[in-house]
């Protein structure tokens, strides 16, 4: 039987060689599989509005997605899934050239474009007596044999 709780939580990705910084701070739900195995939903806060003007018959796309987090101290998977047309898949593993899927999605919600990328993970740590507190993956990001730059993601969950 897994357990639920609800908990605020802060996730930023940075790169250590290109400017990227970007943060986020949330409410998340986190189940627990089994001792070691935890999935985190993270309310996805509402996009900012685009200071350019559109016509007036332009539509903003309002659909909700779900950033989804499949950890474990061996190996997390992160998803950026639903009604919206981006979505993307990681996987990271110690010592590992893991998968970085992005996908855009056509007005049916079918797979329209795709792409794959490769990840090496440096660095995996995860923090937390009995439920996860935090969590750190020291990255580089592949397309071929061109490296994309390196990043660190670093996830806090307040209890």
């Amino acid at each position: 039987m897994s357990m639920r709780f609800h908990r605020p939580v802060s996730l930023s990705l940075i790169s250590t060689d290109l400017p990227i910084d970007c943060s986020l701070e949330t409410s998340g739900t986190l189940y627990q599989k089994d001792r070691f195995r935890f999935d985190l939903l993270l309310n996805q806060p509402d996009p900012p509005h685009s200071v350019v003007e559109q016509e007036p018959t332009a539509t903003v796309e309002t659909a909700r997605q779900m950033l989804w987090l499949e950890i474990s101290p061996a190996r997390v998977i992160m998803s950026l899934q639903g009604n919206g047309k981006f979505c993307y898949r990681h996987f990271w593993e110690p010592g590992i050239y893991g998968l970085s899927r992005y996908w855009l999605n056509d007005s049916g919600g079918e797979i329209g474009n795709a792409f794959r990328l490769r990840n090496y993970t440096r660095r995996l740590q995860l923090d937390g007596e009995v439920l996860p507190e935090y969590l750190r993956i020291e990255y580089e990001l592949w397309s071929g044999k061109v490296q994309l730059g390196n990043y660190i993601l670093n996830l806090e969950v307040y209890h």
